[in-house]
């Protein structure tokens, strides 16, 4: 009896722990559409023609120093594509991401930091859906440049499957991530999805439909970035 009654109240409270977690995940969403909205306003901000050319664009609120020990960081956020085939259509549902690292640690001094990170190529894309990914190792990744325009880009910059860039106390700035390591979560994709799906079915094969979280993020970027304008070369 004491058993039944048990398992009876485990039950009851199942819910309401679900419902948490979801809204945590929510949460995490509407943070990152904020942070790139407002990073994105930033006057000396990331390059109009790199943002059009990018087919994934990742962003990582707060991430912060000291999760994992000495040195350590953890982040979390969200990995969001264009859709269609050769990523030139709208943008599409986000996945959750993770972004882990020692080396981010030294350089972020201790402060809580955004990071927005640009996916340069499809090959980019296609590391970051199906595996945990080593920038630096596994996906080439640099600073990315700030200003109107990327023309002064170095060679570095311009191969890079990923550049990323950083917001601290009001600073942006581009910011090497090399060492670090990105994955997707998929127990928060779960909770924000109430399904477990990876990365990939959420991002390439469509299998859930844009969350109300992710409204704004998603409408921001179809008005800021509304068309690939990559080399349709480059996306085959």
């Amino acid at each position: 009896m004491k058993t039944l009654l048990a398992l009876l109240l485990a039950c009851a409270f199942l819910p309401p722990a679900l419902a948490a977690d979801s809204e945590k995940e929510e949460d995490r969403v509407k943070d990152s559409g904020e942070v790139l909205k407002e990073i994105l306003d930033i006057p000396d901000d990331i390059p109009q023609d790199l943002l059009d050319k990018a087919e994934c664009v990742i962003v990582l609120p707060s991430v912060k120093k000291g999760a994992f020990g000495i040195g350590g960081s953890y982040g979390r956020g969200v990995m969001i594509c264009r859709s269609g085939q050769h990523y030139t259509g709208l943008w599409g549902a986000p996945a959750l991401y993770a972004l882990e690292g020692v080396n981010i640690g030294f350089q972020l001094g201790g402060q809580a930091t955004d990071f927005v990170l640009l996916v340069m190529n499809p090959k980019g894309a296609r590391s970051l859906l199906s595996s945990k990914v080593k920038l630096g190792a596994n996906a080439s990744a640099a600073a990315g440049p700030k200003g109107r325009s990327a023309e002064g880009a170095t060679d570095i910059v311009m191969s890079a499957e990923i550049l990323s860039y950083s917001r601290s106390k009001g600073l942006f700035a581009g910011i090497s991530l090399e060492g670090s390591t990105l994955r997707s979560d998929g127990s928060a994709n779960e909770k924000l999805y109430g399904q477990k799906l990876s990365a990939k079915q959420i991002i390439r094969e469509n299998k859930v439909k844009i969350p109300p979280s992710a409204q704004e993020l998603v409408a921001l970027l179809n008005k800021k970035t509304p068309k690939n304008l990559s080399d349709p070369k480059s996306l085959q």
